[in-house]
């Protein structure tokens, strides 16, 4: 079986190391290729290196917290396995992750057996997932190989990417299962369909600043994609290092 790759979101430093060591020692199959103590560094590094199979995310970080993690995890990256990390006082807050397709959550202070139960729990369901996807996939009744699949799904997405996407929805418009299509986008793409999304986008925007003028930043964002300004903001500022009002007026 390959590896199951695991992210780990925790302001804690001690127990973020403890509980990615723990995950690793319970199984060799296990591997945390990222731990973060705030939910912003664990997006940028979904965006531009690796989307997991699994997610463990505190509730109460910097930056951006594990509730908004959950948020964009869910969006971007439905097929990543969400588990919640909380203290009693915070159940509440899990109890709202839980409505956003959380798997599960474990109760600091955490006990290995738990965690090892639910580890365990995981390492089948993922199995069972990736043993149905040896059989090829389907699209306008023939199959087609993975290369051929990411330039069909890349050509709809140059379409359609100005309308609300998501891996799921795309996934589901060629009988793909959403965490192979992330996969296979990735290896032959070079990045992740999120990533692939994001940059069709705000390239538009970018030429939306330029050439019209006489449209707001709102309206530039809801052409693109992004109907939720501050969104758009905060996206075009991550990947230009400017607002879209700062890259307008340093335009000729």
């Amino acid at each position: 079986m390959n590896p199951i790759h695991v992210i780990v979101a925790e302001d804690e430093p001690l127990l973020l190391r403890t509980l990615a060591s723990q995950i690793q020692r319970t199984d060799a199959l296990f591997q945390v290729v990222h731990a973060a103590g705030d939910g912003e560094s664990v997006l940028r590094f979904m965006e531009g290196v690796q989307v997991p199979d699994i997610l463990f995310t505190d509730i109460h970080m910097p930056v951006l917290d594990g509730i908004g993690l959950i948020r964009a995890v869910e969006r971007d990256y439905p097929a990543v396995k969400k588990i919640v990390i909380s203290g009693y006082s915070e159940f509440e807050y899990a109890h709202q992750a839980l409505k956003m397709n959380v798997i599960d959550y474990l109760l600091k202070p955490l006990k290995i057996r738990e965690l090892e139960s639910l580890l365990s729990r995981l390492k089948t369901t993922i199995d069972s997932e990736r043993a149905a996807l040896k059989s090829p996939s389907v699209l306008a009744g023939r199959q087609y190989s993975a290369e051929e699949i990411v330039r069909t799904v890349a050509d709809f997405i140059k379409n359609n990417y100005s309308q609300e996407l998501s891996l799921e929805e795309i996934a589901r418009q060629f009988n793909v299962n959403a965490s192979h299509l992330s996969k296979i986008f990735l290896k032959y793409s070079g990045e992740a369909p999120s990533k692939y999304i994001m940059s069709l986008r705000i390239n538009e925007a970018k030429q939306l600043l330029s050439l019209k003028k006489g449209l707001s930043v709102k309206e530039i964002g809801e052409a693109v994609g992004y109907p939720d300004p501050y969104y758009f903001s905060r996206i075009f500022k991550q990947s230009t290092g400017m607002t879209p009002t700062e890259y307008r007026s340093r335009l000729p």
